[in-house]
């Protein structure tokens, strides 16, 4: 079987190497190669956005993989779409011109500043990647991502001079709220301390659109050595670079009628959108989609599932899942000419869950639970209050099950493991030490006092949960029954 190269692209797709390069990409991980070098792909494909992207490697380690695939790679979108039917395509994606090291060639990628073509610099660098260090510039290469692409805007001014029409539009798609003001915050900084003069600080606030933007696209990247080795016997050649990737995407960026001109790919898509306000966006999927995984994950775990397509297919969790999305999420939503829209959107989000073919797992959702927690549901809880006037159910229900998958029963080398039937698992949470702490010598009988003590500590929530009525003994009531009849029967009758 061929390796992925360009002698093995379909003739059709051949002309998309003559492009020119208008994209800096800061990042080469899977989120960035399925969702939005997949889209400035499809666009190239129908002759919209006409440019490559040169892809920026920051971390240790060589980009010899894309070379040898002349910066190609498959992605494979798999799922099942609203009516049931299964969604199963391979795209091979031509539009990554090269990958170049900083480490070893920043020269290379100042040249990439100098190229008068270059319209969009995007990136997706993990949420800490946005953060002001303070540091030289002139380095080669400098190390934090917002010294990086400090240097690079530099180059293109000195180059340039300053001329309106190479300014650029920067995209980061880090998780963080208002992502691009951050980063030109940093930006701003990083130019006062290295002292780059007021005209570059001119040409960066009048020609260097720094635009917030939110991504959603589950791209667990490779899979695994079995269902590797089944798609490529599909597409007929081996790609060592080969991507899974969920149907549903979003890419949603705050911007006006300059940077929708630049963006043109957002014309290829209903999901990608370009407006001067996503903060309705944010919120839907906050509350929806990360809020419904965060009062979830822990409950299935502890009923003893791995991923969420497990949970989906248990009748309990199932309607656990659904209820709480559309009876205690969705009409808190303060958007209500969008109600009908939300709803759409809901059972999108549970058909998203119920995708055999992504390997979502339930510990991982886990990850910093207690922030995600607050996060994500504080808010919904308070506001079921204030529409509803009374203790969401259901929320109680996941906040038991929380409370229960925070307590750790051993300490080893510093790290919290909590006890799942004969298994043991991890708990990685910043409060880990706190609930290990709060649980010593709680028993049934005295279970309640442990949730007033955690919903009351507002250094952990945006405020004091004790304050909304009967929330506390719902969720002291419900695990109880957990502790002493199993997570999974007080779920089961407590829901169907």
């Amino acid at each position: 079987m061929p390796q992925l190269s360009k002698q093995i692209v379909d003739s059709e797709n051949q002309f998309t190497f003559d492009l020119p390069v208008k994209v800096l990409q800061f990042g080469t991980g899977v989120l960035l190669r399925g969702l939005c070098d997949y889209l400035i792909d499809q666009a190239n494909k129908q002759h919209i956005f006409s440019g490559r992207i040169v892809v920026v490697k920051s971390t240790a380690g060589s980009a010899d993989d894309f070379a040898a695939q002349d910066g190609l790679y498959t992605v494979c979108v798999r799922g099942v779409d609203g009516e049931g039917n299964t969604i199963d395509e391979a795209t091979t994606v031509t539009a990554v011109s090269r990958v170049i090291s900083a480490q070893d060639n920043w020269q290379s990628i100042l040249q990439v500043a100098r190229n008068p073509h270059l319209e969009v610099i995007i990136s997706n660098t993990t949420e800490v990647g946005i953060q002001y260090v303070e540091e030289n510039i002139f380095q080669s290469p400098p190390q934090s991502f917002p010294a990086k692409l400090t240097a690079f805007l530099y180059e293109r001014f000195r180059t340039y001079g300053g001329k309106k029409d190479k300014g650029v539009v920067v995209v980061p798609t880090e998780l963080i709220t208002d992502n691009g003001l951050k980063l030109r915050e940093c930006v701003e900084k990083l130019s006062a301390y290295n002292e780059l003069g007021k005209l570059f600080n001119k040409w960066l606030k009048y020609h260097v659109k720094f635009c917030n933007s939110l991504v959603d696209r589950i791209v667990p990247g490779k899979p695994d050595a079995v269902t590797h080795a089944a798609l490529e016997e599909k597409i007929g050649y081996q790609d060592s670079l080969l991507t899974v990737a969920e149907p549903y995407l979003l890419w949603a960026i705050e911007g006006d009628e300059r940077v929708k001109k630049v963006l043109s790919f957002e014309q290829i898509h209903p999901n990608v959108i370009v407006d001067e306000d996503i903060s309705y966006y944010r919120e839907r999927k906050l509350r929806i989609l990360n809020g419904s995984h965060s009062a979830s994950a822990p409950l299935g775990y502890l009923s003893g599932f791995d991923i969420t397509f497990q949970c989906m297919n248990d009748p309990a969790m199932s309607k656990y899942y659904e209820n709480i999305i559309y009876d205690e999420i969705v009409p808190t939503l303060p958007f209500d000419e969008q109600m009908d829209e939300l709803k759409v959107f809901a059972g999108d989000i549970l058909n998203r869950y119920r995708n055999p073919f992504i390997q979502q797992k339930l510990i991982g959702i886990t990850l910093q639970q207690t922030s995600k927690m607050n996060a994500r549901n504080a808010t919904t809880i308070r506001r079921y209050y204030q529409q509803f006037g009374k203790a969401p159910r259901l929320f109680a229900i996941g906040f038991a099950a929380y409370l229960l998958f925070m307590k750790a029963v051993k300490q080893q080398n510093e790290h919290y493991y909590g006890q799942r039937g004969e298994d043991f698992y991890i708990i990685n949470d910043e409060q880990a030490a706190y609930f290990y702490e709060k649980w010593q010598g709680v028993t049934t009988e005295s279970v309640g006092e442990l949730v007033q003590t955690v919903l009351s500590n507002t250094k952990i929530w945006e405020a004091d949960l004790t304050k909304l009525e009967g929330f506390a003994e719902t969720i002291t009531e419900y695990l109880t029954d957990m502790m002493t009849n199993g997570v999974k029967n007080t779920l089961e009758k407590a829901i169907l």
